[in-house]
């Protein structure tokens, strides 16, 4: 479930009159649900049976199985924990509480024309937890940025340079307004850094995340997904790559002392019977072509690779 929800972004979130970054991923029949206010990160994990309790308790008029209970409350619960720029509206009535630090969110809505209650009972999110659904990628997401920067100011050089080309060979502007200094990466940055950043006036504790940067947030978190399941999968194969190779390597072996052995032993024992001669010499013309091979092994592959031709074209 981990692996889903980290494939999930943050989005800004209006609850109970209290601006949040939250994430919730709703199954079949459960759901996991994580908030924060950037102070503190709370969650709620909730499987069928947890469901089917806790509508109960809420909702001692109501007979219906989990399922029932569940797709109603994604209908009215969903828009809640949904990005303001989806549109998503919600009819139930909804409330926020903390309690020590605990966090609590109430819906009212009506079910079959009775009224339906639900509790998002959400504890403090695990600091581990915290680093791999929050810091990390976020972390992560500032790195993709810089690197973004980096190959933008390359290629203004690289501009730069080709406008310079342009001008020595009798190129001239047909508007002076559109005439612009050569890129200095270096006063750029120190200017953006003690200028416009002052005046951007970004405080600390926004809980601004555009959509430009829930997407980054993804592609993130994607990337590091199938890196970790590439690793265990390259993990799982490991053993059996390494046990082949021995395998093979001592039958070659046992060949080969079998190819070298025969002819000796035909040698010392005459007096052997006929039919063990017999199966000696058969053992022999089976083992002495593999010690054949192997020895014109390296020769034939070194005359039977083809000759490199010159290249061609317009590098020559």
């Amino acid at each position: 479930m981990e692996s889903v929800l980290s494939a999930l972004p943050w989005v800004p979130v209006n609850v109970g009159g209290c601006d949040l970054l939250a994430k919730a991923w709703f199954g079949d029949t459960q759901y996991r649900v994580l908030m924060s206010d950037l102070s503190s990160v709370w969650e709620e994990d909730m499987n069928a049976d947890d469901i089917q309790s806790r509508a109960q308790e809420l909702n001692k008029r109501l007979r219906a199985p989990a399922q029932a209970f569940f797709s109603h409350l994604c209908s009215v619960a969903q828009p809640c924990f949904s990005s303001q720029d989806d549109d998503q509206t919600t009819s139930a009535l909804v409330s926020l509480e903390r309690h020590g630090d605990n966090f609590t969110v109430r819906l009212k809505s009506e079910l079959a024309g009775l009224p339906f209650y639900w509790e998002f009972r959400c504890t403090p999110m695990p600091v581990a937890m915290v680093c791999r659904q929050l810091v990390c990628p976020l972390l992560a997401v500032s790195r993709v940025l810089q690197r973004q920067a980096e190959d933008l100011a390359a290629m203004l050089v690289r501009k730069d340079a080709e406008i310079q080309d342009y001008q020595e060979n009798g190129a001239v502007l047909s508007r002076a307004r559109l005439q612009t200094e050569p890129f200095d990466v270096h006063r750029y940055r120190e200017n953006f850094f003690t200028q416009t950043v002052p005046q951007m006036g970004v405080p600390l504790d926004s809980l601004g995340f555009e959509p430009e940067l829930q997407a980054l947030y993804v592609a993130v978190n994607s990337v590091k997904s199938a890196q970790k399941r590439k690793r265990s999968s390259d993990s799982s194969l490991a053993p059996d790559d390494i046990s082949v190779p021995e395998h093979r390597g001592h039958q070659q072996t046992n060949d080969v002392h079998t190819g070298v052995g025969a002819p000796l032993a035909s040698q010392e024992h005459n007096d052997v019977k006929k039919a063990s001669r017999k199966t000696q010499e058969a053992d022999t013309e089976q083992t002495v072509p593999l010690t054949t091979v192997a020895a014109s092994g390296p020769e034939e592959c070194y005359t039977s690779r083809p000759k490199k031709k010159k290249a061609t074209g317009l590098f020559r």
